[in-house]
């Protein structure tokens, strides 16, 4: 019996692992940390298998996910978390740019495309975490707006406020990037 539930939940979780990793590290802006918030998520969602009832799989575990992001968050209120520098974020690699380079693009092309991602990666991980979480699930995860609702619990009419306001900031922030380097 334990091992056919923990088949069936892993069948259920694996497909959603990158997904949940993303959002723990958009959340935690920190890749160890992001990995210590999807361990305890996965091990909070098989504790509770037995209460899923069917339906999204991918929003029932982001779920959990935000609901320990927001726990680790909680936690590690210190000034060095407050403060985080989204520095973490921009080191990590780009999937485009690995590709692009697999391909042999033209360089000068790659490290313009490269220089934008860092600055939009700088700009996102600095967004407060109620808008990071809505854009992180619409844009990156490509979650409707009814599944952002169900992850962060909130009306649609919310999810999108949030996301006008995160995508807002975002723009005012690229732009400031852009005339500080200008």
């Amino acid at each position: 019996m334990d091992q056919e539930r923990t088949r069936r939940f892993e069948a259920l979780a694996r497909p959603h692992m990158a997904a949940a990793y993303n959002l723990a590290l958009w959340m935690t802006r920190n890749p160890a940390d992001a990995e210590d918030v999807v361990q305890e998520a996965f091990l909070r969602a098989f504790r509770f298998f037995d209460g899923y009832r069917g339906g999204d799989a991918r929003a029932w575990l982001l779920q959990i996910v935000r609901n320990a992001s927001l726990s680790w968050l909680k936690a590690a209120r210190t000034a060095s978390v407050d403060g985080a520098d989204p520095a973490a974020l921009v080191a990590l690699p780009d999937a485009s740019w690995e590709s692009a380079r697999e391909r042999r693009d033209d360089p000068a092309e790659l490290t313009a495309s490269w220089a934008e991602a860092q600055q939009l990666r700088q700009a996102v991980a600095a967004l407060p975490v109620e808008y990071r979480e809505v854009l992180i699930l619409r844009e990156f995860e490509g979650l409707s707006y009814r599944e952002v609702a169900q992850v962060i619990n909130v009306p649609i009419g919310t999810v999108m406020s949030r996301l006008s306001r995160a995508r807002d900031q975002l723009a005012a922030s690229v732009r400031a990037m852009e005339s500080a380097g200008s």
